[in-house]
């Protein structure tokens, strides 16, 4: 919870004060932006799931990001957009984990509720 509470106020914060970032660094600020929200998504998506440790978030998040500002300045200096491939990766993994955690949250609110589904894939 402390991690969406933290997007949150990140995003409040980056619309009030309206922070106007130079056209070279907004590739790097995006895939930036997008590995740490992918790495937040993951970690919540892991404390569902009972299996959070902080020292694997912390470690994929450090690596996420050197990767990703890797593969963004080196395409940068071949003249190549190789800033698509962070950034298909990064949503491709939010997609995919926010399916897993919407799939966990149904399976919470089914155990609750006790309410009856014949199975996960008609939920989709």
């Amino acid at each position: 919870m402390i991690p969406v509470i933290g997007i949150i106020i990140g995003l409040v914060l980056g619309l009030l004060l309206n922070i106007s970032i130079p056209p070279a660094y907004a590739s790097y600020v995006a895939v930036l932006i997008l590995a740490t929200l992918d790495a937040v998504i993951g970690g919540t998506t892991a404390q569902l799931r009972g299996r959070f440790s902080t020292t694997l978030f912390l470690t994929g998040l450090a690596f996420n990001l050197a990767i990703a500002l890797l593969i963004t300045a080196l395409g940068e200096q071949l003249n190549i957009p190789l800033v698509f491939v962070s950034l298909f990766a990064f949503g491709n993994r939010i997609f995919q984990n926010v399916g897993r955690m919407r799939r966990l949250l149904l399976r919470r609110f089914r155990r609750d509720r006790q309410l009856d589904f014949d199975d996960d894939d008609s939920l989709a």
